[in-house]
């Protein structure tokens, strides 16, 4: 029996699981985005914090799923990178889009949106995907992403717009200024993650009404963008993964409810879906 390797892989974090037989080793990296790092930073980063974890157990099969991987010549960089590191498997690179909706559906059809870091969604026949809403990214699109959210939760800061409490809170968890922050999210490399790092604020104030706002205006956004342009969200169930979806889940049912959406799965990561695809009968004609 073969050894496999799943990675789902977002732009901050990512998730490599070990199959052995009924073995299973969990193990967790930088993220990977082809966008922001180049092949010899990928082989580099897998080489040194991946690798030498799995020791001699190597795969002989890789199924990675990473944010950036819709367009050929990314997924070369990536599949080359790992080729390099893992020179006798045999590796397949696909979107993660595709690995949210296999963990998702399965091989039933449905619509599966990523709220992550990033955002994407799309929907799925139970083979592969047909209709994707186009990604554009943290600075033009990412509609309900932890990188938007981030991105309004600063704005408000910056404009000032906070009432006294919620600044004094700000500046209490985050000990930082305009200066900083531009320079960060204008000069300094990953600004997509560092946005998605004040998304906690958000959390942590749940109730208070500036809060919420920002919470429901992203989400409206992130349906009117993307999730009613399915004309299949009307009669299946609309499925979520990410660590933003499962953090606000409950402001999805209730934007579910009222927009008259079935509200199906809510994930905070793939992975386990992902084990039960490829371990199952079904993974294999998709592979």
């Amino acid at each position: 029996m073969s050894i496999k390797l799943i990675a789902d892989s977002g732009s901050t974090k990512a998730e490599w699981c070990l199959l052995d037989g009924n073995r299973k080793k969990t193990f967790y990296t930088q993220g990977i985005s082809p966008y922001f790092l180049n092949g010899e930073q990928i082989e580099t980063l897998v080489n040194t914090e991946l690798k030498t974890k799995l020791k001699q157990n190597l795969p002989d099969e890789i199924f990675y799923y990473g944010t950036g991987c819709s367009n050929p010549n990314n997924i070369k960089i990536v599949k080359n990178a790992l080729q390099k590191v893992f020179t006798h498997a045999r590796i397949k690179v696909d979107h993660d889009l595709m690995g949210a909706a296999k963990a998702l559906c399965g091989n039933q059809k449905g619509v599966a949106c990523i709220l992550g870091t990033g955002s994407n969604s799309c929907f799925y026949n139970g083979k592969r995907i047909v209709k994707n809403s186009p990604g554009l990214g943290y600075v033009l699109g990412d509609e309900g992403s932890g990188a938007y959210l981030g991105k309004k939760v600063v704005q408000y800061y910056l404009y000032n717009t906070y009432d006294p409490d919620l600044m004094d809170r700000f500046n209490a968890k985050y000990n930082t200024n305009a200066v900083e922050i531009l320079e960060a999210v204008y000069k300094m490399p990953l600004p997509n993650r560092y946005l998605a790092g004040f998304v906690p604020f958000l959390a942590e104030n749940r109730g208070h009404f500036m809060i919420e706002n920002i919470i429901e205006d992203s989400f409206n956004e992130f349906f009117f963008q993307h999730v009613y342009k399915y004309k299949e969200s009307w009669t299946m169930p609309v499925n979520f993964i990410g660590s933003v979806a499962f953090g606000f889940k409950d402001v999805l049912k209730e934007m579910c409810n009222t927009y008259e959406l079935q509200l199906g799965k809510v994930l905070k990561n793939p992975m386990d879906g992902l084990i039960k695809y490829h371990t199952a009968g079904q993974a294999a004609g998709n592979k």
